[in-house]
């Protein structure tokens, strides 16, 4: 059964295997499934075992590398406090054996040190709070990331089967090469490892031929003259599939030359065709979810990222009719078909799964160092999506919240009794179960106390 939700649910795997993670990481069950994907006779659903299979350990290897690193953390933590401590106490200790005139000298020292340090902080502020903010290169690489990426090296590293190289290599897995791990790449470079250093070489003539072909692309599309052609230029590179990252750089990287020339104009051009592009390429996602997440990344301005989430969000009337037969049998008969119950562009339910999806996937990746990496990102759009979606639909309720509300509704409370009795003696009228000539028999049936009469009592 358990399974069968797993291979059918309509989620990401991954989400659905983090929702019972305690399930499907028992090693019970995961023997119970690897015996099952070895005696499975059809090819197709062994490879859907096989491929949920990974899913888990993959999921699995994700959970225990975050909890690695937070105890790596706690750990380090707790040194530097340690150490700060110890030093402490030992500078305590180091005063206890100073003379009068030793702690007077020192004190006046402590003094002049500090007015000086004042005076320089106040001079250097700017430059020390630089120094002290290090930029991604510059950050070391911790054991957990290391482990992250054993996978991908597996993948991009010899031995390779019979007819891949590592040119072919680098083509097949191009997208998954993120600067994180470049940088893995780049230290077991630095410690001889001559595999890794081809797989960069490979990976340089790799992203020189995709800048020269974003180049060609260029110049086809300003060789129009026209910024509206320009723009139907991009349309017709993005249902080419010619639309990447680097002709959305090099849109980029031209606009800043123009400005930086003083040349407005153009570079206000670059950013516009840059932003045509951004969005046929978003057209192009596998989902309305992550077209949508990814034009909220790249918005910075959180009002802007609110009225994008409320367009998405709010439900809107479906303009075409469903050609079902019902309604093609109401039209024959002259009657109005059924319309759809409005529904949103997006779901939040089913937003909400993606940005959990994703924070699954690539959580780690570091693609804004003054807003954080993506997993800091992800989060607040979900906290802002929230508020979006209780602003629109009400607060969410749980299980039990609906099951009191459930009951609520059918039935009546005696204060509710009690108003309408109120309210229908105002009005001269007497309520059913309030007549006051009814004697001690309110109900047919029954006496005053509620009990049912039988035979002549």
């Amino acid at each position: 059964m358990f399974l069968g939700q797993l291979v059918f649910s309509a989620n990401d795997p991954r989400i659905d295997i983090m929702d019972n993670y305690d399930l499907v990481v028992d090693p019970q069950w995961l023997s119970w499934l690897s015996a099952k994907i070895e005696n499975c006779r059809d090819v197709e659903e062994k490879l859907a075992l096989r491929d949920l299979n990974d899913m888990i350990l993959d999921v699995k290897k994700r959970v225990e590398l975050s909890e690695a690193a937070k105890e790596r953390e706690a750990r380090e933590s707790e040194d530097m406090e340690r150490r700060r401590v110890e030093e402490a106490e030992g500078e305590m200790e180091r005063g206890k054996a100073l003379s009068g005139a030793d702690l007077l000298r020192k004190a006046a020292a402590v003094d002049k040190a500090g007015i000086t340090a004042m005076e320089d902080g106040m001079k250097n502020s700017d430059a020390a709070a630089g120094a002290d903010k290090k930029s991604f290169y510059d950050t070391d690489l911790t054991p957990e990331i290391r482990l992250s990426y054993e996978d991908m090296c597996k993948n991009v590293l010899p031995p390779y089967k019979p007819g891949e190289t590592s040119a072919s290599i680098v083509v097949q897995y191009y997208d998954r090469f993120d600067a994180q791990f470049i940088k893995v790449l780049n230290e077991r470079s630095a410690n001889g490892d001559h595999d890794s250093q081809a797989v960069l070489d490979a990976l340089a003539v790799e992203q020189q031929t995709r800048v020269n072909a974003a180049t060609e692309a260029l110049k086809e599309v300003l060789s129009k003259g026209d910024p509206m052609r320009m723009e139907g230029a991009i349309v017709k590179l993005a249902k080419e599939g010619r639309i990447d990252e680097p002709f959305l750089l090099l849109l980029e990287a031209n606009a800043d030359q123009a400005r930086a020339a003083g040349a407005n104009g153009p570079a206000e051009l670059m950013m516009k065709l840059k932003k045509r592009a951004t969005q046929e390429k978003d057209k192009q996602a596998a989902s309305k979810e992550i077209k949508l997440l990814r034009q909220l990344l790249r918005e910075s301005d959180a009002n802007e990222r609110e009225k994008i989430l409320t367009e998405a969000f709010t439900p809107k009337e479906a303009l075409i009719v469903p050609g079902t037969s019902a309604n093609a049998a109401k039209a024959m008969e002259g009657d109005a078909p059924d319309q759809e119950k409005p529904m949103p562009d997006v779901p939040p339910p089913d937003f909400i799964n993606a940005c959990k999806a994703v924070l699954l996937n690539f959580g780690n990746l570091q693609i804004d160092e003054e807003r954080g990496d993506l997993s800091t990102q992800i989060k607040l759009i979900a906290s802002e999506a929230e508020v979006v979606a209780t602003r629109i639909y009400g607060q969410g309720m749980t299980s039990r919240e609906q099951q009191d509300r459930a009951w609520k509704e059918q039935t009546t409370s005696i204060f509710d009794l009690e108003t309408l009795e109120i309210e229908a003696e105002r009005r001269g009228e007497t309520a059913p179960w309030a007549n006051p000539d009814g004697g001690d028999e309110l109900i047919p049936g029954f006496d005053a106390d509620g009990r049912m009469r039988i035979g002549g009592q």
